[in-house]
């Protein structure tokens, strides 16, 4: 979900619009959608996609050692390794995604 693939609809061939698999189309709520959508413009106001913020939140987390991540390009692999070039969260970025839940 953490990605910009769902902030306009359900994409055909995405995860979530199988009938199978762990991402189904009922988890996508609005009120989900509006969350991804708020944490999407965090990420932009930080120069980076949203699956790169959510990246280094994860490697941000103190009982986390490392991140295994699955992708499907050599482009995917290079946003992926993009997303350290901003690895740091100001307070008010912690604020605003703890405000989200997330």
């Amino acid at each position: 979900m953490l990605s910009d693939k769902y902030l306009n609809g359900i994409p055909e061939n995405s995860r979530a619009a199988h009938s199978y698999g762990f991402l189904q189309k009922s988890q996508l709520t609005p009120e989900k959608v509006e969350q991804i959508k708020k944490l999407n413009d965090i990420a932009a106001q930080r120069g980076q996609t949203l699956a790169q913020m959510a990246l280094v939140w994860c490697l941000h987390q103190p009982v986390i050692n490392s991140v295994i991540v699955g992708t499907s390009s050599v482009k995917q692999l290079q946003d992926n390794i993009d997303a350290l070039k901003n690895s740091a969260f100001t307070d008010d970025e912690l604020w605003r995604i703890g405000e989200l839940g997330a």
